[in-house]
């Protein structure tokens, strides 16, 4: 029983990561075509960021990983143990 809510727990960690790492190599911050004289082009930000890296088409494989650990871990409080 300890087995399966260790890998759970391994399982929902690495989906985090999965989906971390899915946000972070998304794409470039800053804006290429940005004018070097420009003030609003030095920040990183985009000026209209959308909340695309939290879509499921991009993040399915780290929910599903997670959602197999969380299984795992919700095992021993179905099977009574």
């Amino acid at each position: 029983m300890a087995f399966t809510t260790i890998l759970g727990a391994l399982l929902v960690a690495c989906g985090l990561v999965l989906m971390a790492l899915a946000a972070i190599h998304r794409g470039r911050l800053s804006d290429p075509h940005a004018a070097p004289g420009d003030p609003a082009g030095t920040t990183l930000e985009p000026q209209r960021q959308r909340m695309g890296f939290l879509g499921l088409k991009a993040n399915w494989p780290g929910l599903l990983v997670a959602a197999i650990g969380a299984v795992l871990l919700s095992l021993p409080f179905f099977q009574g143990g």
